[in-house]
């Protein structure tokens, strides 16, 4: 526990403006020292947090075994995650350092599930399509038509918090919504929504919207074998973790028709793409970029957090959980070895 008086250093990593504004804003109370640096964190800039007692990591940084026993070394005691999934982060190497580490368990679960069904929709009525069209004058509708939303059956995998939000507003729609999770919600039964086997779900489902965390068991959930199982013409919405989805096998559900259309906010090679600009560079990833040639193929980059809301709520409860290392009392929103 540290003295009332000294100010804990804090090292935050692959900082961006919005990030400073925030927790700056939130920081008037705590009054932490904050560094603010642009590079992710990964084993050669885990020196940058020389100095500091903690620090503040997000999606893409890299927290293996090898970064945190540098960070370690260079004094870190503490790790705040300003995101809800630790994926990233050896917890196991983690706890064996004396490191420890807390998250975001949720900073607005409406922020992403209302993404989710944004690009569905855009997904559904070509509107990325019709946007470019207009604007270069082209106001022809031949290739724009979709499908009505209304009584059509739609997969939900996943139903925790935002799962459960993205399922009480396509239901508003008048969809019938499936569901697949290890632990039914009841809170979803509650609205009509049914749970049913995988398999059934995906064969069944007009559209699918992924709500799970990334898991070994479900990595590459959506693979050539369960593409197969798919109605032909089947809508993808994922905004859980880019990994649930083997891209290759995606390409070529899209290349058949199985997969009438495919919306991504996340993608499993990401870390070297999303949040920075790349629009005078060559991007490297060819998989992704084989992706975008397809007119069904609708990205954004991660953007699915990004509401006002959502950043107030992830600065005030990392700064709240660093205050609750620093004071040394017990934290709500650590992450610990099971």
């Amino acid at each position: 526990m540290l003295s009332s008086a000294d100010a804990m250093k804090v090292t935050i990593f692959s900082s961006k403006p919005y990030d400073e504004q925030f927790l700056n804003a939130w920081n008037t109370g705590s009054a932490h020292e904050l560094v603010f640096i642009e590079n992710r964190l990964k084993p050669s800039t885990a020196a940058l947090a020389e100095g500091s007692l903690a620090v503040c990591a997000f999606v893409n940084d890299v927290l293996d075994a090898e970064t945190l026993k540098k960070l370690a070394g260079h004094g870190v005691r503490f790790i705040v995650l300003r995101c809800a999934g630790f994926n990233n982060l050896d917890l196991v190497a983690a706890t064996a350092l004396g490191l420890k580490v807390a998250r975001v368990p949720a900073y607005s679960p409406f922020a992403v599930a209302e993404h989710a069904v944004a690009l569905l929709l855009c997904l559904n009525r070509h509107i990325h399509k019709a946007y470019n069209r207009v604007r270069d004058g082209n106001f022809s509708l031949d290739g724009l038509m979709g499908h009505d939303v209304s009584g059509k059956t739609v997969g939900v995998i996943g139903t925790g918090i935002i799962g459960s939000i993205f399922a009480r507003i396509i239901t508003g729609f008048g969809c019938e919504v499936l569901a697949y999770d290890v632990r039914p919600n009841p809170d979803c039964e509650k609205i009509g929504v049914r749970y049913v086997p995988l398999d059934e779900l995906l064969a069944r489902s007009h559209a699918l919207s992924l709500h799970c965390p990334l898991l070994p068991q479900t990595h590459h959930l959506i693979d050539e074998k369960t593409i197969a199982l798919m109605r032909d013409g089947v809508y993808i919405v994922n905004t859980s973790r880019g990994a649930l989805i083997d891209a290759e096998a995606a390409i070529a559900g899209i290349k058949s028709g199985r997969i009438g259309g495919l919306a991504l906010d996340v993608y499993e090679e990401e870390s070297e793409l999303f949040f920075e600009d790349l629009s005078v560079s060559i991007i490297q990833d060819d998989v992704f970029m084989r992706l975008t040639t397809f007119p069904n193929v609708l990205v954004t980059g991660h953007q699915a957090f990004f509401t006002h809301e959502a950043l107030a709520n992830i600065a005030q409860t990392t700064l709240s959980n660093l205050t609750d290392f620093e004071m040394g009392r017990d934290c709500p929103n650590a992450v610990r070895s099971k």
